[in-house]
Formats: structure tokens, C-alpha cells, sequence
């Protein structure tokens, strides 16, 4: 298990980064592509998001799921469960929020779509936040019990 918890951080730690920075710097950067071209980018821009984010979305949601299941010596019960959850919020603002917003602006800028999206990831830079904290904890823990 100790394995699977090292990659479970991995991927965690990667996601934590990358929606930081989409937070940050490339949501808000979304306003200023400009609207003749803003349909092509924002196609392009969903296609090409899927290749990053996909892969370690899923080792993330499956080593969740195997580390809440069988948590690690060191790790008690709770903390797996606790991630878990937090990752269930996460895709679901994803499948519910953020996912339907790019399908608005797949058609072309719409400010206040554009908002909306901007302002509704902060769910999950919370909580991706929140799981790469606990991911930490639980690894430390994981190492001082072994």
C-alpha cells in the first residue's frame, strides 16, 4: 500500500499545481484571447486539457479509492475516507460547473460565463488544496508507522 499511497501523491501533488495555476494565471487569461477567435481557442483549449489532466485525474481517483479501502500502517481509516470525499467534490464541480461553462464558451466568450467559471474552480483549488495537504499528512504518517 505504501506504493500506491506514493503514487496516489504524485498525481495529487501534480493536480494541486496545475489548478493553481489555471486559477491563477490561465482562467483569468481566458478574457483577454478576444472574441474572433475565442470558439477555436476554447475548442482547443478543452481538447488539449484532456491530455494533461485526464491521466493523473484517474490514477488519483483510483489510487483514492484503493487507499480508502486499504489504507497504509500509520494511516488510520479516516483521512483515505476524508480525500475521497474531497475528490468526489472535485469531479463533481467539474461534470456540474466548470465542464458545462466550457461548453458555453465553446460557442464563443461569453463574460459572464467566463465569470462564473473563474469564480466556481475556487471549489476545487479548495479542495484539491485541502487533498494535497492530507496526502502529505498521510504520507508522513505512513513513514513514521513503517
Amino acid at each position: 500500500m505504501e506504493a500506491v499511497l506514493l503514487v496516489h501523491l504524485a498525481a495529487t501533488v501534480f493536480m494541486v499545481g496545475l489548478i493553481w495555476f489555471v486559477q491563477i494565471v490561465h482562467y483569468p487569461l481566458f478574457g483577454l484571447v478576444g472574441r474572433d477567435g475565442f470558439a477555436r481557442y476554447s475548442a482547443a483549449h478543452s481538447r488539449l486539457t484532456g491530455f494533461v489532466v485526464g491521466p493523473p485525474m484517474l490514477v488519483e481517483a483510483a489510487t483514492a479509492v484503493a487507499l480508502a479501502v486499504s489504507p497504509p500502517q500509520g494511516v488510520s481509516f479516516f483521512p483515505p475516507l476524508f480525500g475521497l470525499a474531497l475528490l468526489a467534490v472535485v469531479w463533481i464541480s467539474t461534470a456540474f460547473l466548470q465542464s458545462p461553462q466550457h461548453g458555453v464558451l465553446g460557442g464563443g466568450f461569453v463574460p459572464g460565463s467566463h465569470r462564473f467559471l473563474v469564480r466556481s474552480n475556487w471549489i476545487r483549488t479548495v479542495c484539491w488544496t485541502g487533498r494535497g495537504l492530507l496526502v502529505l499528512w498521510m504520507t508522513a504518517g505512513a513513514m513514521s508507522g513503517a
